[in-house]
């Protein structure tokens, strides 16, 4: 029963890829100078009893490099969309216009560059943290495996085919935190 073992590699790499894919969206939150649309996914608004995404409640957009709109659709969520942004931690001071709230993206200190590359190691050991977790699961698949008979070579094969894997998924959150603080940290 035991020789027919075969470790599905495809969910492995698909729940990997999904944790690099959550470190690129955390990565596309944080500011670099210069305005994105991006930057707001995370923020979400406390609308119609629950909280919801920016992008829901009203349209964003990038008019100028240093500058981000947002034209709220309901007026009673204007307060509460700049109330969100506010406390999102973003350092961005919203200016109400109407519906429509203006964010001034300020030029980055070197003390805030600082500390956003601070923000992006720790988004980074998350997705190490996640990518290691879906390691631990598939170590655990071969050892139930073994435990029903699995051979030890047919185990070894598989733990070296998983750490790999991670190894190669370690590198690439790696290099994506590399070349985020190189983004940051750029003048």
């Amino acid at each position: 029963m035991a020789d027919d073992f075969l470790l599905d590699t495809d969910d492995i790499k698909r729940r990997m890829d999904g944790a690099i894919a959550a470190l690129k969206t955390e990565f596309a939150s944080l500011r670099t100078g210069r305005a994105s649309a991006s930057m707001l996914e995370p923020v979400m608004v406390d609308a119609y009893g629950q909280k919801t995404p920016i992008n829901q409640v009203g349209t964003v957009n990038v008019p100028e490099p240093r500058m981000v709109t947002i034209n709220v659709w309901d007026k009673g969520l204007v307060g509460k969309v700049e109330k969100a942004i506010r406390e999102s931690g973003l350092g961005i001071n919203p200016q109400l216009n109407g519906t429509i709230i203006m964010l001034p993206i300020p030029e980055l200190n070197e003390e805030r560059r600082k500390e956003l590359t601070k923000v992006a190691s720790q988004y980074s050991e998350h997705a190490r943290v996640a990518v290691r977790n879906i390691r631990r699961d598939g170590m655990d698949q071969i050892k139930k495996a073994k435990a029903d008979g699995l051979s030890e070579d047919d185990q070894k094969f598989w733990e070296a085919e998983v750490q790999e894997l991670t190894d190669l998924y370690i590198k690439n959150v790696d290099d994506a935190l590399e070349t985020k603080q190189a983004e940051i940290m750029q003048v």
